[in-house]
């Protein structure tokens, strides 16, 4: 219909292991315990700025459990979280503090981060992405009606359920969605 608003889509990122280097320690990711240790993986903003020219709001999304298990500050992931603003063209970034055991909506892979992002910005949820490294990531994105992309990893963790596409890079992550192959 001529003149009608149409709703914004958005790119939903995890943060560790898609747009910085999670740090694996036996086999499984973790995240960077200190500013010193946050590095951005190649490619990332390159492909955050492909993804923004073409329209997409880019929202991280991600789960910091350290912090409520008492292994890492919270003004210490606010840290690396506006180091990655300073960097990357983001335009917001939901966080879960919680640990499993508090059984929160907001902890992948429960979808609430997504959910609270939609109502926040309007976000079209079927015409968006969710792109991840881990099962939970994709999870998340499929119970909240988002198409699915998984970033390939060595974790040793159980796969996910299928996702919509499985890519190598998040290069590939972008140009399939700019595609719309995804």
């Amino acid at each position: 219909m001529p003149g009608r608003d149409l709703q914004p889509r958005a790119v939903f990122l995890d943060r560790d292991g898609v747009l910085n280097r999670s740090i694996v320690r036996d086999g499984m990711p973790h995240a960077p315990v200190g500013l010193d240790e946050f590095e951005l993986l190649p490619g990332v903003i390159d492909a955050a700025r492909v993804l923004r020219g073409a329209g997409f709001l880019l929202i991280v999304v991600t789960n910091q459990p350290d912090v409520g298990a008492g292994r890492q500050r919270r003004a210490t992931v606010e840290q690396m979280n506006a180091e990655l603003r300073s960097q990357v063209p983001i335009d917001d970034i939901k966080v879960c503090y919680h640990v499993d055991a508090d059984m929160c909506e907001c902890r992948k892979p429960k979808p609430g981060m997504l959910i609270e992002a939609a109502r926040q910005w309007n976000i079209d949820l079927p015409a968006s992405f969710m792109v991840g490294d881990r099962w939970r990531d994709v999870e998340a994105g499929q119970a909240a009606g988002c198409r699915t992309i998984l970033v390939e990893s060595d974790h040793d963790e159980r796969h996910p359920s299928r996702p919509d596409r499985v890519v190598r890079s998040r290069d590939a992550a972008a140009r399939l969605i700019i595609s719309g192959i995804a």
